[in-house]
């Protein structure tokens, strides 16, 4: 019996076993699990691999983002101000504006800039924490199993990849559909064959593109606009960006528009090595993703086209641009969805560099195209893994024959 049920059951009979109040023990667990070590830990094979258990590695996973989430709040609240002085608007509007106007909108000053940018990111995080959270405990309270840390890091991977300026009742809406159909529906966490954050966000970028596609400058300043870096490459390359006022240093570091978490190539990589040292992600999906892009922009590079500049942009701007970076970081590398076995790892992660460039490139419809490579990476892992296993089968048949 957890520590939670213990006290609660002594505290007052209402919660008692058998009492109505007994179905509501799922929330109880949770909290149990979150502040205590639980009594029992991933021994077998669903999507954790080794005696680590679940909490610790979404815990990892969580610590892994906080590169990406600090440089959220700051780029973002330097684009605004920046956006703030060229059009020479003094003050923010709304209740944004009064906690603001005590530390002025200089995009020079980084307090100011983390601030603005933390009131636009924390609003977001918490509709998704809360809109999100609702739909865990729901289902977790009619089936009557306890509420996992899995959500833990879904919420702050799909908070990440929206757009500073997104109306919450979207990011609300986009969370949902990520939690219910994107997990819930096979039957929770670690049953799912798509990654929950990837699939509301993919279903906000069809349902509602013109605010999710990327084609309009995600500033959140009123009135201001523009395109992003990859919407400037669709249209002329690595010139345009060039021209846009963006060079490959700033896309690096991240200061240039794009969704919250995704802007710091830098900050993912910092991520990334985090992941791969605490072993809970796996460095061939990301080796293999990285292979996949580079050869691909590569041959792209050498067929050259004379109509679509998108052909000989390089494989470095590839990795800077959009969010690259952060889904090979910490989408590609989802224990559940992603490939099983150590060669299929490598296909997979070849796959989603593969299509990623083919998408960008061929496809100038969707400049990003990192989350649809996952996303159609995720169908084809059972079957990457079956001909793989397949495949061992045959040769230790042929050698012992």
């Amino acid at each position: 019996m957890s520590r939670t049920r213990q006290f609660l059951d002594k505290i007052h009979p209402y919660f008692a076993r058998g009492t109505r109040l007994e179905r509501l023990y799922p929330v109880y667990e949770m909290v149990d699990t979150f502040l205590y070590t639980p009594p029992d830990v991933t021994t077998g094979a669903t999507h954790v691999r080794d005696a680590i258990d679940l909490k610790r590695v979404m815990t990892y996973v969580w610590i892994a983002t906080i590169p990406c989430m600090l440089m959220a709040m700051f780029n973002t609240g330097f684009q605004a101000n920046s956006a703030m002085e060229a059009m020479g608007l003094s003050a923010a509007p709304g209740w944004r504006g009064a906690i603001l106007d005590f530390f002025g909108y200089s995009p020079y000053n980084p307090i100011s800039d983390l601030l603005h940018g933390a009131l636009y990111f924390l609003p977001i995080y918490i509709v998704t924490i809360v809109a999100g959270g609702l739909w865990e405990v729901l289902f977790s309270v009619v089936r009557k199993h306890e509420v996992n840390e899995g959500f833990f890091v879904s919420s702050i991977l799909f908070a990440l990849t929206m757009p500073p300026n997104a109306p919450l009742w979207q990011v609300a809406l986009g969370i949902s559909f990520g939690v219910v159909i994107g997990k819930e529906i096979f039957g929770g966490t670690g049953k799912n064959f798509l990654n929950p954050a990837l699939t509301g966000r993919a279903f906000l970028y069809f349902a509602y593109p013109a605010s999710m596609s990327g084609d309009a400058v995600w500033t959140a300043v009123d009135g201001f606009s523009g395109a992003t870096a990859l919407g400037l490459a669709a249209l002329g390359g690595v010139d345009a960006i060039r021209e846009g006022g963006l060079s490959w240093w700033s896309t690096l570091i991240g200061f240039e528009q794009g969704s919250l978490g995704e802007t710091s190539t830098i900050a993912c990589l910092l991520g990334a090595a985090f992941l791969i040292y605490t072993r809970v992600a796996s460095w061939r999906i990301i080796a293999g993703t990285f292979l996949g892009m580079a050869v691909t922009a590569t041959l792209f590079n050498i067929i050259g086209s004379d109509s679509n500049a998108m052909f000989a942009m390089p494989f470095y701007w590839h990795l800077t641009l959009g969010g690259f970076a952060f889904g090979m970081t910490f989408m590609a590398t989802d224990p559940v969805s992603a490939a099983q076995t150590q060669t299929g790892r490598w296909i997979f992660g070849a796959m989603i560099g593969f299509m990623t460039v083919l998408i960008r490139v061929v496809n100038p419809a969707f400049p990003e195209g990192i989350m649809l490579a996952i996303l159609f990476s995720n169908i084809f892992a059972p079957l990457i893994d079956y001909a793989v296993i397949k495949a061992n089968i045959s040769r230790r048949v042929r050698r012992h024959v």
